[in-house]
């Protein structure tokens, strides 16, 4: 991969030979975060025990698939803040922020909120845990266990097959009527206070495992196919591991989340009001 390296030398001597400031191809986000300072995966690797690695993600998303050894900091936490500072006080050495991948900006995220608090000497590991745990299962923990088992990371054709647009998402779990369940597993300030199927529809966010097992229970039970979202379709990914652990077979994922289902119902008000 061809990268343009800025180099820091003479502003920052103590930077690793690893930390890249740089827009590389592959990485969209690294344009938008250019204040970020960026951990290439095989120098994380080498620099392993000599840097303390932070999960921005969701507690949900650590428990299922992290870099081993990781803590976990949401980035979307309202002590996201105080948290980093507390972990800074404890140690010297380099704060390492990672999400899922490279179309995953909590990293960037966090790493942009640290330099605005002043906390030095952070960075993002970019490439995601995907990349992380196949490359380097030893240093993975999937589901409790490691090494990960490469085979046990659902791959992304499972996935896809149970994506629905959002207008067939919404078709498909009315046209099912009392056979369906509707899922927001968005967290409380994403929701804001509703959900898209506020008759037909249940809440609870990716975190609240207990209520989706008893959900996940009920849909069972009652022979009922799932309809599950969340905000830009990124969680739905890690809860599908919980459903397939519990072997549900009819389940459906909105595709790119409520944000895409709002943005075609604005798109399609627009067109009407247009022809009228």
């Amino acid at each position: 991969m061809k990268r343009k390296i800025l180099i820091l030398g003479l502003l920052m001597p103590f930077l690793f030979s690893s930390v890249v400031y740089a827009v590389d191809e592959g990485f969209p986000g690294r344009s938008e975060y250019p204040d970020v300072f960026v951990y290439e995966k095989a120098q994380l690797f080498d620099d392993f025990k000599n840097v303390v690695l932070v999960d921005t993600r969701s507690k949900y998303e650590y428990e299922t698939l992290r870099i081993k050894g990781a803590v976990n900091i949401p980035v979307s936490s309202k002590d996201f803040g105080a948290m980093v500072k507390q972990l800074r006080a404890s140690t010297n050495k380099p704060i390492v922020f990672y999400c899922n991948g490279r179309t995953c900006y909590k990293s960037y995220r966090a790493g942009r909120e640290a330099n605005n608090l002043n906390i030095e000497n952070t960075y993002a590991y970019d490439a995601g845990i995907f990349e992380w745990a196949k490359t380097y299962p030893d240093h993975a923990i999937l589901l409790g266990k490691s090494p990960v088992n490469a085979n046990e990371i659902i791959s992304s054709r499972k996935y896809t097959s149970h994506l629905l647009e959002p207008e067939k998402f919404s078709e498909k779990a009315y046209q099912m009527r009392g056979s369906s369940l509707v899922i927001d597993i968005r967290d409380r300030y994403q929701r804001a206070g509703t959900g898209l199927f506020p008759a037909k529809e249940r809440w609870a966010s990716l975190d609240n495992q207990k209520q989706l097992q008893q959900y996940i229970k009920l849909a069972k039970a009652q022979n009922k196919t799932l309809f599950i979202y969340d905000e830009v379709g990124k969680q739905v990914r890690w809860f599908q591991y919980a459903l397939e652990k519990a072997n549900v077979k009819n389940y459906y994922f909105m595709k790119k989340g409520a944000r895409h289902y709002n943005d075609d119902l604005m798109r399609t008000q627009l067109s009407m009001s247009f022809q009228q």
